[in-house]
């Protein structure tokens, strides 16, 4: 998993590629919880992530509280199909904010 972390502000871009897995999903975790306190906003580019399991969802349900506890708001960006799929059938498609 790469991570490409882009701050500008109150906002954070994290590009991420490859798959978010149990193995990889802690070091997107360490990515967010290094975000500066005076980041609210975290966008979160999935265009190059083909796939995502349970653990890589948790870390994207805590980036979600976090970004509310702090008074903004996170967005997923641009989901290929199969990771679209799983937001759908866990039913976090309807909680998560995304940018097709």
């Amino acid at each position: 998993m790469e991570i490409k972390v882009d701050v500008d502000g109150c906002k954070a871009t994290l590009e991420l590629a490859g798959k978010l897995t149990v193995q990889t999903s802690p070091a997107l975790s360490e990515k967010i919880d290094e975000l500066q306190d005076g980041v609210c906003d975290l966008d979160i580019d999935l265009t190059a992530v083909d796939y995502i399991a349970s653990a890589g969802l948790r870390v994207l349900v805590a980036a979600d509280k976090l970004a509310v506890r702090r008074g903004g708001r996170m967005r997923l960006l641009h989901p290929v199909d199969e990771v679209a799929e799983v937001f759908e059938m866990t039913g976090l498609s309807e909680v998560f904010e995304i940018e097709r």
